[in-house]
């Protein structure tokens, strides 16, 4: 259940009822929100003289849920909004890894040709195997601070585990959660401290109850900037890297309020299918795309084979323009 006590209730009141009803206590603009389990259907009676409303919950997909809030949560990336009434399809890309100064630099100017806002590129890389680049770390997150100062970007990169959260959360303006960290609740709750959008990407194996319920540890925190991304999960095909959940795509859409975006890249896990899948997701009206581009994706250090390069995806750009606008939506 989810309980909104009322503006005159003070945090140290609110923290003194939370510990007695047993409920997580955060604020949310200014108003201090109590969370239980869901199973709790009818507000404590000591909480009713300090409750403004009060939302009782079918699983403990609670915050995100649209029982509790029906309209989708609104994310202010400052250049533009996704979520809420606005129809805006977030475009970011970059590469798979940081891999030099040259290839960052050649992968921002992509973005600036293309009035792209946002580049993505990994740092920290939580590889399957222990003998695969790892990433530059730090290094890596300098280059693309650089690259935010020199081109007005915003950029977007991974938390492998919590031991560099709080340099993630320093350099970047978009945290991103990966597959498989999507469990980690050190990260989840480190993001939820802070107030920088985190997009959440669903772990491969995951279903789509545990997908939220993560997001939930976020939320939770007093963190109200998440964004869900789907990028495929693990079935029984061979054929293709992972399988590009759309049915799932569809649920979180009509049952939670968060935000959706979608990385074709991660799921089709070969560049001759990025294109068509990438226009797959863009008619099902979402609110971002994440396609990974490298400058020369033969020489890439990690995912090459699925890395567009740049005259490939400036032309599935460009094919995304009436798609988008075939179904109302706007590419930012």
């Amino acid at each position: 259940m989810v309980i909104e006590l009322k503006k005159e209730v003070s945090a140290a009141q609110a923290a003194e009822l939370g510990v007695r009803n047993k409920c997580i206590v955060f604020e949310d603009n200014g108003i201090q929100v109590l969370v239980s389990a869901s199973s709790l259907k009818t507000l404590p009676a000591e909480l009713a003289p300090f409750t403004e409303a009060w939302f009782p919950t079918s699983s403990d997909i609670q915050l995100a849920s649209k029982e509790y809030r029906a309209q989708r949560r609104e994310i202010d990336l400052g250049f533009a909004r996704i979520g809420g009434t606005n129809r805006n399809t977030l475009m970011i890309t970059g590469p798979c890894s940081v891999e030099s100064l040259e290839q960052i630099t050649q992968s921002a100017e992509l973005c600036v040709s293309l009035g792209i806002k946002v580049l993505r590129a990994g740092c920290y890389k939580p590889r399957t195997s222990p003998y695969s680049f790892q990433g530059l770390g730090l290094e890596g997150l300098k280059l693309l601070a650089q690259m935010r100062d020199k081109y007005g970007l915003q950029v977007i990169t991974e938390v492998r585990d919590a031991s560099h959260i709080d340099d993630v959360i320093e350099y970047t303006d978009i945290i991103q959660v990966g597959a498989k960290a999507m469990y980690d609740q050190g990260i989840l709750r480190r993001c939820g401290q802070s107030r920088k959008p985190v997009l959440l990407k669903r772990g491969f194996g995951s279903t789509l109850q545990e997908f939220v319920q993560a997001a939930e540890f976020v939320l939770s925190g007093g963190n109200p900037n998440v964004v869900l991304c789907e990028r495929g999960i693990r079935t029984f095909e061979t054929k293709t890297r992972f399988t590009l959940d759309l049915c799932g795509v569809a649920y979180l859409k009509q049952y939670t309020n968060l935000p959706v975006v979608l990385d074709p890249s991660h799921a089709m896990g070969y560049a001759y299918g990025v294109p068509d899948l990438t226009r797959a997701c863009m008619a099902m009206g979402i609110d971002g795309l994440l396609i990974e581009t490298h400058p020369t994706p033969a020489t890439a250090l990690s995912d090459a084979s699925q890395q567009l390069n740049h005259a490939e995806y400036t032309a599935l750009y460009n094919s995304l323009k009436p798609v988008a606008a075939a179904v109302g939506y706007e590419m930012v």
